[in-house]
C-alpha cells in the first residue's frame, strides 16, 4: 500500500449479540463425471454465530430464497466425444430418384461405447440423408392412365388450410377452451413458415407445436410474472431417439433432457421461466407441448426482485422495502431466444468517497454461459449477453 499512510492500530468494543442466521456451505465433494459436465454435492446448513461459537439451527430459520444450491455443475476435463454413423440404407425406390438414410451415434472414443447424444451437440455432424438413383424407370404402357401415376401439384394455400383443419380435429377431444383451437391453427400456420422457433410465449396457458420446423435446432421460451411457476406436458412426440433427436427443458432451478416416453412426462419449472430446446434430424419430427401457469408452491425470489421481459426496460436501485431491510436485490431479464440483451449503466451514485468500499458493486450474470461480470465504483458500463437470459445483483 506504499505510499498510502497506514492507519493507527486501535481497540474497539465488540458487539456480542447473536448474529442473524445464515447459510453455511462446506466444500463440494467429487464431481459425478470423470469428464464433461457433472454435478458436485455440497452440504448446506443453517448456522448462527453466538459469542464466537457456531450453532446449528433448523433450515426454516434461514431465508429460503437465499439458500445455495446443494448440487453445483462441475467439469474436470472436456470429453473428446465424436459422432459415429451406421451404414447407408438401400435406396428408397426401386427405380428413379430416391433417398438413403443412416443413423448417427455419439461415441466415447476411449470406451467405444454409445453415450447420450447431448454430449456431441457442440460438434459438427455429417449428413444423415442423401439422394440416390436406382436407374431409369421403365416406360409406362400405353393406355388409360392410372390415378396413382405422375405428380400432383398442391398449392401452398390448400396445404395450409388442410394442416390447420387437421390440427383442429386432433385437439377437439382435449377439453381445451374454444379460444385455444384458433391459437393452435395460427401457430401451425406460423410454424409452416419456420416462425415458431426463437419465440417467447407469455400467455398463462397455450399449446406449442414444434413438429415440422425447418431448423434442426429449435428453441422457444415461456415467461410469466414472478410468483408463478410453469407446468408443461408433452401431448405428442415423434422424436427418433436412435437418430439422436432430443429435447431439453431448462430453467433457473431445473434442467431435464429426454426423448423416450416423453408423452407421459410432466415438467415443472419451479420458477416463472422455462426454455425448451429441440434438436431433430428427420424432417417432420418434433414435440407438441401444452403449458399452464399457476401460483408458485415455494417462494424463490426476494420481495425487491424484478422481472423484465423486454424489449426494453429501466432498472433502478436501491429498492426501498417497508421494513428497510438490507437485502441483495436482483433483476431477471428474459427475452425471446432469437434475441440478445444489452445493459447500459446510465448513472451511478455511491455517495461519499468513504462509502465506496469493495462491498459496493454490481454483478451481471450471463445465464447461458454462467459467466459473471463485476462492476465497481462509478463506472458507466455497457454489457452484452451471449444468450437470452441475464441477471443483475446490487450489493450494498
Amino acid at each position: 500500500c506504499y505510499p498510502v499512510p497506514k492507519p493507527e492500530s486501535r481497540m474497539e468494543v465488540c458487539d456480542l449479540s447473536p448474529c442473524p442466521p445464515r447459510w453455511k456451505v462446506t466444500p463440494a465433494g467429487p464431481c459425478s463425471s470423470s469428464c464433461g459436465l457433472g454435478l458436485a454435492v455440497q452440504l448446506v446448513t443453517c448456522v448462527q454465530i453466538h459469542q464466537g461459537k457456531e450453532m446449528l439451527l433448523e433450515e426454516r430459520l434461514c431465508p429460503v430464497a437465499e439458500k445455495p444450491l446443494t448440487s453445483i455443475p462441475c467439469v474436470i476435463r472436456m470429453c473428446s466425444y465424436e459422432w459415429s454413423f451406421s451404414e447407408w440404407t438401400e435406396c428408397s425406390t426401386s427405380c428413379g430418384n430416391g433417398i438413403q438414410t443412416r443413423q448417427d451415434f455419439c461415441l466415447n472414443p476411449l470406451t467405444r461405447k454409445h453415450v447420450n447424444p447431448i454430449f456431441c451437440r457442440r460438434f459438427p455432424k455429417a449428413i444423415v440423408v442423401r439422394d440416390c438413383s436406382a436407374g431409369p424407370c421403365p416406360e409406362p404402357a400405353m393406355g388409360p392412365r392410372s390415378h396413382g401415376a405422375g405428380l400432383r401439384t398442391v398449392t401452398p394455400t390448400a396445404h395450409l388450410t388442410t394442416a390447420a383443419t387437421t390440427e383442429e380435429v386432433r385437439y377437439k377431444d382435449l377439453d381445451l377452451p374454444p379460444s385455444a383451437v384458433p391459437a393452435v391453427r395460427r401457430e401451425q400456420t406460423k410454424e409452416m413458415h419456420g416462425g415458431i422457433c426463437g419465440n417467447l410465449f407469455r400467455n398463462a396457458t397455450g399449446i406449442i407445436n414444434m413438429t415440422g420446423v425447418e431448423s434442426s435446432d429449435c428453441t422457444v421460451a415461456i415467461g410469466r410474472p414472478l410468483g408463478e411457476e410453469i407446468t408443461l406436458s408433452v401431448l405428442e412426440s415423434s422424436l427418433n431417439c436412435s437418430a439422436g433427436e432430443v429435447v431439453l427443458f431448462s430453467g433457473r432451478m431445473m434442467w431435464r433432457t429426454g426423448c423416450r416416453k416423453l408423452s407421459l412426462s410432466l415438467i415443472n419449472s419451479r420458477t416463472n421461466t422455462l426454455i425448451v430446446k429441440q434438436r431433430v434430424v428427420l424432417p417432420g419430427n418434433g414435440v407438441i407441448l401444452q403449458y399452464n401457469s399457476r401460483t408458485a408452491t415455494k417462494k424463490y425470489y426476494q420481495d425487491c426482485d424484478k422481472q423484465l421481459f423486454g424489449p426494453q426496460g429501466e432498472i433502478v436501485n436501491p429498492v426501498q422495502l417497508p421494513d428497510q431491510r438490507q437485502v441483495v436485490c436482483r433483476t431477471f431479464i428474459n427475452v425471446a431466444p432469437r434475441n440478445r440483451i444489452a445493459i447500459r449503466a446510465l448513472y451511478i451514485d455511491l455517495g461519499n468517497e468513504s462509502n465506496q468500499t469493495h462491498f459496493n458493486y454490481i454483478l451481471v450474470r450471463d445465464v447461458s454461459t454462467m459467466k459473471t461480470m463485476v462492476f465497481h465504483g462509478k463506472q458507466q458500463f455497457f454489457w452484452q449477453s451471449t444468450g437470452s437470459q441475464a441477471e443483475i445483483e446490487f450489493h450494498e
